[in-house]
């Protein structure tokens, strides 16, 4: 499947002009750069997005893109605004590549209020590889967010609680010392806990935007 099929077959008037991630929709494709700085995972793909979210703290909300290439690699996107604008991309990691990365018992500390933890990594995997750094630091301790499966761009969501709040979580983060690296822990109120890897990058990285057929 070519996620290119039919979208130089409309005329260039009816065509969504994109100039920035910021305004990804579903459907919508990125391509990646070719940098070597880049996990091969990423390295000159081309990702749609699959699906629109959002991620609801109390002084922000982040919108998620869900990005899918051609073999279903699934990853997500979101941006990190600061000083200045990175791309925050996150691949969700299962236990036993954790086991392999770190030691357990240090990961535990993540979630002990008292403890500030500095995780070491041990090994890679090759699931893992480039999305990793050496050292981590701990910076977020259960941090009370809601996930909605909506864009708040053109979504109203939920101030009350019930069905349309969305699913509360408790995030942990951690980062490296040039933060450039991460890893988020989300915690849900059924004890399920997704891990994820992330990697902050300039918005340079996306060489070409087009909009989805």
């Amino acid at each position: 499947m070519s996620f290119f099929k039919n979208i130089f077959n409309k005329s260039d008037d009816k065509q969504r002009k994109l100039s920035s991630a910021s305004e990804l929709l579903i459907n919508d494709i990125i391509v990646l750069s070719d940098s070597f700085a880049l996990p091969e995972t990423l390295r000159g793909q081309q990702f749609q997005v699959s699906a629109v979210n959002s991620y609801e703290f109390e002084n922000n909300t982040q919108t998620e893109w869900v990005l899918k290439n051609n073999t279903n690699t699934q990853l997500y996107l979101t941006l990190d605004i600061d000083d200045e604008v990175y791309l925050k991309f996150s691949l969700e990691i299962e236990e036993e590549d954790v086991e392999t990365l770190f030691d357990l018992d240090d990961f535990s500390t993540i979630f002990e209020e008292d403890e500030n933890t500095f995780l070491q990594r041990q090994q890679d995997t090759d699931k893992t590889k480039q999305w990793t750094s050496e050292q981590y630091q701990q910076c977020i301790f259960a941090q009370v967010g809601y996930f909605h499966r909506k864009d708040h761009r053109s979504e109203n969501l939920s101030e009350f609680e019930g069905k349309e709040a969305g699913e509360q979580f408790e995030l942990y983060q951690l980062l490296d010392s040039d933060e450039s690296h991460g890893i988020d822990v989300e915690v849900w109120s059924d004890g399920d806990t997704d891990v994820f890897l992330t990697l902050y990058r300039p918005l340079t990285d996306i060489v070409d935007i087009y909009p989805g057929s």
